[in-house]
């Protein structure tokens, strides 16, 4: 048995109704070169063979006895590939549109906890449509539960999944798989017994190496004399922090990677992900001026980062550290916004490095995060106080060469991600073969027109490319005229203002 994290089991715990806790895909395959049609058959004997190399596609959660402790992961005795897939031919609407909006609809239903936790389905019928014309092709549309893998994992394993010559393969016999026993009740309930008395001394350890780490990043703070990371709960009011439904709409646009490189070089001391970041902040300020809901404060992204590395490598699972980042949306040059994100993205370095986002979630266990963000949600605190951050931003790099299905080009992906109550947009950016693909994953009821952002992404590039030939050497990298505060008094003052609102409440 493999134990779920506590980060893990949180998208568990997190998942509702209208919050299904899954990453999803949209991936478009080239098939007019191939000299027959791929059949939705041959598909799933291709799948079969391949399943060996994504253990998680056979395993399932297994619950521990009155929730004493997380899930495990254990193979299903009563596994089956035909309850993962589906086939839908969109036969005469096989366009584009067609296509994504059958993939709102089946990204809007939550995965069934009684299986596996992941599904495909098979599109045929699908047109792409190419400056030569349209051309046969085919689609999937794949969901993988947040519990199982994050955005990082979920593009290893479809490069696992898929090839990279465009000469179709002979499909191998699938090769012979004998699932371990299920573990017995008994055994689960003295496992989750000793899991228990270890996380006392689990606690403690965490507890002062998050201290000590903390502490040292603090030094560092002083010593440079730089701002504080952004305080809790002081983003901005915006449309995209509204409580949603269960809808759900995927918008995306590409853009060619070259260009942002050319951003990149032209700037000089920013990253490519500064870049992107910038993009989307430029595209996320036009969208507010035009709902006509512009705000004299600098939006706030929560932009998840990989800690994988090759000593601590896991297949799937979540190792993901987070740090809130100020979009600099104030800033009217958007050149030298990416300048000033790049320095807010280092200032955050020191707290970014305190507690990854896993440590945290084992200092604080699943279910009480679970809690928390349903109280977050019920007692509607995104809309009565300011949110935590307006929305997480994602960047994956994908593989820059081609990718193939038996012979068929994937020739284009789209992502979505989990949203959360008040939380009513995501944005991830995938790149393949020189183009960076933004993905919005928006609920339609909080977050009006969303086709917008296709248009708004050309020109805020092209804003961005306009701004950079005239931006000065060091436009963008002054450091604010306020003084640093300590992390003390920030903390003190939070806590200050909360005492005073409660003790007012308490003399009613």
């Amino acid at each position: 048995m493999r134990q779920l994290s506590e980060l893990d089991a949180s998208f568990l715990y997190l998942e509702s109704e209208t919050t299904p806790m899954h990453i999803g895909g949209v991936y478009l395959f080239d098939a007019s070169d191939l000299q027959y049609p791929l059949a939705f058959s041959t598909f799933v004997a291709y799948l079969r063979s391949r399943l060996h190399v994504v253990p998680l596609f056979r395993q399932k959660l297994k619950e521990i006895p009155l929730r004493l402790g997380r899930p495990y992961w254990i193979d299903d005795p009563d596994f089956s590939i035909e309850r993962h897939l589906a086939y839908v031919n969109l036969g005469e609407h096989g366009k584009q549109s067609s296509l994504m909006s059958l993939a709102s609809k089946i990204l809007e239903e939550p995965l069934k906890r009684d299986r596996p936790l992941w599904h495909i389905t098979f599109v045929d019928g699908f047109k792409l449509d190419d400056r030569e014309g349209e051309k046969e092709g085919f689609a999937l549309i794949v969901k993988l539960h947040h519990a199982a893998i994050d955005a990082f994992s979920g593009e290893e394993i479809m490069g696992k999944l898929l090839e990279y010559t465009p000469e179709p393969r002979a499909i191998p016999q699938p090769r012979p798989w004998l699932p371990r026993p299920e573990p017995s009740e008994e055994r689960v309930f003295l496992q989750a017994g000793a899991n228990m008395l270890k996380t006392p001394m689990q606690f403690a350890s965490l507890a002062y190496n998050a201290a000590e780490v903390t502490a040292r990043g603090l030094v560092h703070r002083q010593l440079r004399k730089l701002p504080l990371p952004l305080p809790l709960f002081t983003a901005p009011h915006s449309p995209f922090n509204r409580q949603i439904t269960a809808n759900r709409r995927l918008v995306s646009t590409q853009v060619s990677l070259s260009r942002l490189k050319a951003i990149k070089s032209s700037l000089a001391d920013v990253t490519l992900n500064d870049v992107v970041l910038g993009l989307c902040a430029e595209v996320l300020r036009r969208y507010l001026l035009v709902q006509d809901n512009g705000t004299d404060r600098s939006l706030v992204a929560m932009t998840p980062i990989s800690v994988r590395s090759s000593s601590l490598r896991r297949a799937t699972g979540n190792q993901m550290s987070a740090m809130l980042l100020d979009l600099a949306t104030t800033e009217p040059n958007p050149a030298a916004r990416i300048r000033r994100i790049h320095r807010n993205a280092v200032d955050s370095e020191p707290y970014r490095e305190a507690i990854a986002a896993d440590r945290l979630t084992e200092l604080l266990p699943s279910t009480l995060l679970a809690l928390s963000a349903r109280l977050y949600s019920e007692l509607q605190v995104a809309q009565r106080y300011q949110p935590l951050f307006n929305l997480p931003i994602t960047n994956v790099p994908g593989p820059q060469v081609p990718l193939f299905l038996q012979g068929a080009r994937l020739v284009q992906q789209f992502n979505s991600a989990p949203l959360f109550d008040s939380m009513g947009l995501v944005i991830v950016a995938v790149s393949y073969q020189g183009q960076l693909t933004l993905n919005f994953t928006l609920c339609p009821d909080a977050v009006a027109d969303g086709d917008a952002f296709k248009a708004l992404t050309e020109e805020s590039l092209a804003s961005i490319e306009a701004a950079v030939a005239s931006l000065g050497p060091d436009e963008g990298n002054e450091l604010p005229a306020s003084g640093s505060q300590s992390l003390t008094d920030e903390l003190m003052n939070y806590m200050e203002g909360f005492l005073k609102s409660g003790l007012k409440r308490f003399k009613r």
